[in-house]
């Protein structure tokens, strides 16, 4: 058993996928697969549970995964005990609301990794940073941009709210629905201009910003809300998501900089993890 399999067999348990752990660690999947054979021979366990799709952590996986962590972070430590520090890099990310907390925690991990002391400092889009995760219709004359993600919008209903027999929500559905609208957010500019034109007046029972008090409102049956469609946000039990008929809610994030500014590796960098991301 060697280091390599272990950091191996974290990255399988935490994507719960070889084939993302692969693309993760930026190595043939083959390569993840052996290290995982040799390490489950040499445990005589078994560790993983093949699915059509992906993997399950058996419970000797769940205890090998605790003491694998603490042993490889040890292994970190010592070496970095004997590495002159790293020359101190501050870099500021602009990040426009409702991104995902698992997917930016992802590219902010693997960011902070290939960076020996980066000082990374989360900012609001609009203030001034080296590069920004925004909307591709918020983008400046002059910035170039890396792709990221397309996020569709659906309408989170309680889950034993009438609407949700349904397959799909029509615009005319929308007629004295309580809605929580959160701000800003470009599906409910669509949506609400679609209700204008229709001349329906939405029911509007909160005004709030973030998507964990929509959720959360939701849950309680205060009303509706258009979310972004996140596979994590789909297991509450509490809720129903159905697609709207009619405008098609998408957004498109991208990457942006400016192609003079200073932290040109740094960029690069976020370039490269941005395009494995998307």
């Amino acid at each position: 058993m060697d280091t390599r399999q272990l950091a191996y067999f974290v990255a399988v348990y935490e994507q719960r996928s070889i084939s993302a752990a692969a693309r993760q660690l930026d190595i043939a999947q083959p390569s993840v697969s052996s290290a995982l054979q040799q390490l489950e021979q040499q445990l005589g366990t078994l560790l993983f549970i093949r699915l059509p799709k992906g993997v399950q952590p058996t419970e000797d996986a769940e205890r090998l995964y605790v003491q694998a962590c603490q042993l490889l972070s040890q292994m970190q430590a010592l070496q970095a005990s004997f590495n002159k520090p790293a020359k101190r890099l501050l870099f500021r990310l602009g990040l426009v609301k409702a991104l995902g907390v698992e997917r930016m925690s992802q590219l902010l991990k693997e960011f902070n990794s290939l960076l020996p002391g980066l000082e990374l400092h989360l900012v609001e889009p609009d203030e001034p940073c080296d590069a920004r995760i925004i909307n591709i219709r918020q983008l400046k004359a002059g910035e170039l941009y890396q792709p990221l993600w397309t996020d569709s919008y659906l309408l989170a209903l309680p889950a034993q709210h009438p609407l949700c027999t349904q397959a799909e929500i029509q615009l005319t559905d929308f007629k004295k629905l309580p809605l929580i609208k959160r701000t800003p957010c470009e599906a409910w500019d669509q949506v609400a201009l679609a209700l204008s034109k229709a001349n329906i007046k939405p029911q509007i029972r909160a005004n709030i910003h973030t998507i964990e008090y929509a959720i959360g409102l939701v849950g309680a049956g205060i009303g509706c809300a258009l979310l972004p469609d996140f596979e994590m946000q789909k297991f509450r039990p509490d809720l129903q998501y159905r697609a709207i008929q009619g405008p098609l809610l998408t957004r498109e994030l991208v990457l942006a900089f400016d192609k003079n500014q200073q932290h040109q590796r740094a960029v690069k960098l976020l370039c490269e993890i941005a395009a494995r991301a998307g």
